[in-house]
């Protein structure tokens, strides 16, 4: 919905703001970003804290309504993005009207107008102010705010992040409190009263933050919005005693910090040395800021730690029992008294194929509740490693859903079951890390006593996952769009991970990329190894091979023939090809969700920039033409930043002009069509069959004793697809190329083809010598050939509507479509098509 403009509904002025924002010499940007969206409203994501942008007025989470005097829902999102990049790069200012968002919210929920005239005008400096220069950079400070009896608040707002993880700094207000500090707007707070609070919901925060008023004051350690970006980039610790612990262990080792580079207590700034000299150290030799191990065997992340001790003892919100390891399971019963043993019978009486049984803790036991999984060890080590991640994400995703903040662990497998201790310990750990992605919970694995090996691997498994693993801000590393009824997103990730693959149907393999093929294969194990084996000695030509999942959560493979290539033209061809394969099995095997891996993008060395928006845009088309309910994921690795972006670029952009679907109109010889039937036999005394008759007569002449019945195909699917294909090919060529032909084959592939119309998967059954395509041909006694009779001695041929487009001649080479051409003949009678949306079976002939 658009923001109405006018003079009606006047909020706070405050909430209302008109912000003239120019840029600074000595500062690279304006210092801020925008959510990425499809559609309006455009809001801020992010502000940087001594920014053109910030001293400008400008808000995390205010929604732009107008830039430079221009309505934004008019226009689209990247045409905004130019706006603003356009003001940068030519040195001169641009104003934005913008509103809180909540005012904004209230506005669109009572359909009230906005008094634009009311807004509050906030200008950037010509300079940058004293200020802001004398601010130090990438310094974490302690502000103590104490409330005086006067006051009813420390004089700061906050405002959650768009992520709803964490808080920022919205507001210090003049003559307060909190402004006799070192507090500053767009801050991020890290720690409330020594407790860190970062990898929090926002929510949780806001009621510590609330609590803390009840006291009269407040210890804040915050840090500025560069510092904060910064540390995660050069893996520093956010909390503040792992930081100073770094900042002393640092100093016997090198000169960078002195005797007056103390931490300050007080309020004010985390003193420390020349900052380029930090920067630079922290760049070139990380470890020797790791987290030093404490003295009770713990290694400390944000969120996952391993210790030596007892599940009994552990003071976490739930503890994860395998209820198949006896000595385990018994133990834990008996500290926590019947009521566990009673509530845990209770439950597998009532559902004893439950995956997890939860049973609130009691007794001896410190936690809150216990979570009881089953878990079986297994000797082909591809089903055990997933059986394990099963195990832990199970347990997360549980704990997760009713809001518990910490959870503990044993080493599953590594006593009675006799498992590979590395092997446990990396993929529980992997498996956890995954989780953070996607939730933020505190994750402890707890280590008998006497089992220093146990415990010496996970410890090695965590500290080598610390240094690879996303930061906060990276965490929520997925975007979705919507075009028609399907949604297109883009994560990060793992193709071959459950986290990947829930509720996705198909995932897709390039038969071009042996690394892609060998990792899922390994994943999903030696029958598909074996299936895909076998399929490609039988079908070496299949443009699409279909392989059984094996161990992957999702319900097929499909491996796609293609190769990547230097010239442009042709890679654009090849990768429109792919993703129509693709789609086209997909709806055969009545299919709704798909993932794509970035194909070419790694070894091949193929142009990401044309590989990811020839594949996004195809994709974009098949949705908004066929109407799909789909869920189509394309996932990039973690180490593919650049890929990343440019999918999400192209996801996001509007100006492909795939953002709305064609109208088309069905023939006006269609009858009303009717659920599950798209067959319909014509009536003999019409002049559509008489002239179908004729045709047919003319070029079978002594072939054929009678026609029993001609149907008329009416799938409104295929057929708004091929219009849509159609008018491609008018504009493109600005001819009409359509073609009336013929194609005979036997009757149960005539079915398939009525639902799925023609699937270029099954190309090469009756050869290739003009290419590996779908044959068709203007001669109905060439393709009389290709059927065969039924248990009444029936045979059937379609006449179909066929857009041959520019064609050459072809040959048993062409695997695709020549560039600059779009079908292949032998110069005469015959033509293959090599998309499945350049035909449409238009009626179906049975005759004898």
């Amino acid at each position: 919905m658009g923001a109405e403009l006018s003079d009606t509904y006047a909020p706070d002025n405050d909430k209302l703001r008109h912000c003239i924002i120019r840029g600074w010499s000595n500062y690279p940007t304006l210092g801020f970003t925008l959510k990425p969206t499809v559609e309006p409203p455009f809001i801020i994501q992010h502000v940087e804290s001594i920014s053109p942008a910030a001293a400008g007025g400008l808000r995390v989470r205010d929604v732009i309504l107008a830039a430079n005097g221009q309505n934004v829902f008019m226009i689209s999102f990247d045409k905004l993005k130019n706006i603003i990049k356009n003001v940068r790069s030519s040195n001169d200012h641009i104003e934005l009207l913008v509103m809180e968002e909540r005012s904004y919210n209230t506005s669109q929920q009572y359909n009230r107008s906005i008094n634009t005239k009311l807004a509050k005008i906030i200008e950037t400096p010509s300079t940058m102010p004293n200020d802001y220069q004398s601010f130090p950079k990438h310094q974490p400070r302690t502000c103590n705010i104490h409330l005086s009896e006067s006051n009813s608040s420390y004089g700061f707002g906050t405002v959650n992040p768009l992520t709803n993880v964490g808080m920022i700094v919205q507001e210090v207000y003049p003559n307060s409190s909190a402004s006799n500090t070192s507090l500053r707007k767009c801050d991020r707070i890290l720690e409330i009263d020594n407790q860190f609070v970062d990898n929090l919901p926002s929510r949780i925060i806001t009621q510590k933050l609330r609590q803390a008023k009840l006291k009269h004051h407040v210890k804040l350690y915050v840090v500025d919005t560069e510092t904060y970006e910064f540390f995660q980039s050069n893996n520093i610790p956010l909390q503040s005693k792992p930081y100073q612990q770094s900042l002393r262990a640092n100093k016997s080792s090198t000169n960078l910090i002195t005797d007056q580079d103390e931490v300050l207590i007080d309020d004010g700034l985390v003193s420390r040395p020349n900052i380029d000299n930090f920067q630079s150290h922290y760049q070139d030799d990380q470890d020797e800021f790791s987290i030093p191990t404490s003295t009770n065997n713990k290694i400390l992340d944000s969120s996952v730690d391993v210790c030596k001790g007892d599940l009994i003892t552990q003071r976490t919100d739930v503890i994860v029992i395998c209820s198949t390891s006896k000595y385990l399971f018994n133990s834990i019963c008996k500290a926590g008294g019947d009521s566990v043993l009673i509530s845990y019978n209770a439950q597998l009486t009532k559902n004893s194929e439950a995956s997890l049984i939860a049973v609130k803790a009691g007794g001896q036991l410190a936690s809150k509740m216990i979570y009881f999984l089953p878990w079986k060890a297994n000797s082909d080590e591809s089903i055990l490693c997933k059986s394990i991640e099963n195990f832990v994400s199970d347990a997360l995703e549980e704990a997760v859903k009713h809001n518990y903040r910490s959870i503990a662990f044993p080493a599953i497998g590594c006593g009675q079951f006799g498992c590979s201790i590395s092997l446990v310990a990396r993929a529980m750990v992997e498996e956890v890390y995954r989780q953070l992605n996607m939730h933020q919970i505190s994750v402890s694995f707890v280590i008998q006593q006497d089992r220093t090996d146990i415990y010496d691997e996970f410890r090695h498994q965590i500290n080598s996952l610390k240094s690879i693993q996303p930061s906060l801000s990276d965490k929520f590393r997925t975007i979705h769009a919507t075009f028609e009824k399907g949604v297109i997103a883009v994560e990060m990730g793992d193709i071959t991970k459950e986290k990947v693959l829930k509720k996705t149907n198909v995932i897709i393999g390039s038969s071009s990329s042996n690394i892609l093929r060998k990792e899922i294969l390994k994943a999903a194990g030696k029958e598909s190894q074996t299936a895909y084996d076998t399929e490609l000695k039988n079908h070496p030509n299949s443009v699409l091979m279909t392989i059984t999942s094996g161990n992957l959560p999702c319900k097929q493979i499909f491996f796609v023939k293609w190769k990547p290539n230097n010239d442009e033209k042709i890679l654009q061809q090849s990768l429109g090809d792919l993703i129509s394969s693709v789609v086209q099995n997909a709806i055969s095997h009545k299919f709704t969700s798909i993932a794509f891996p970035a194909i070419g993008c790694g070894a091949h060395g193929c142009s990401v920039d044309i590989v990811v928006k020839t594949m996004v845009i195809e994709m974009k088309k098949h949705l908004i033409e066929r109407k799909l309910s789909w869920t189509v994921k394309f996932v990039v690795r973690r180490d593919q930043e650049n890929v990343y972006d440019e999918f999400c670029q192209q996801v996001l952009t509007t100006d492909d002009g795939l953002q709305k679907p064609k109208i088309y109109h069905l023939p006006s010889t269609w009858e009303k069509l009717m659920e599950h039937k798209n067959r319909f036999i014509l009536p003999i005394n019409k002049a559509e069959y008489t002239s179908i008759v004729g045709s047919f007569a003319q070029s079978m002449k002594g072939k054929y004793k009678e026609i029993i019945k001609i149907e008329r195909i009416q799938n409104v699917r295929w057929y708004m697809q091929y219009l849509a294909h159609k008018e491609d090919f008018e504009k493109r060529l600005c001819e009409d190329t359509e073609k009336r032909l013929y194609h005979g084959c036997p009757e149960q592939a005539a079915n398939s083809i009525i639902e799925e119309c023609f699937n270029r998967s099954f190309a090469g059954v009756n050869g290739i010598r003009y290419g590996l395509g779908v044959y068709f041909s203007s001669n109905a006694t060439y393709s009389h050939g290709f059927t065969k009779t039924n248990t009444n001695e029936e045979r059937c041929i379609f006449i179909a509507r066929v857009l041959i487009g520019k064609t050459t001649k072809g040959d048993s080479s062409m695997k695709t479509r020549p560039l600059g051409f779009d079908s292949t003949t032998d110069g005469d009678h015959i033509f293959v098509t090599y998309h499945d949306a350049q035909a449409y079976a238009e009626y179906l002939i049975t005759y004898k």
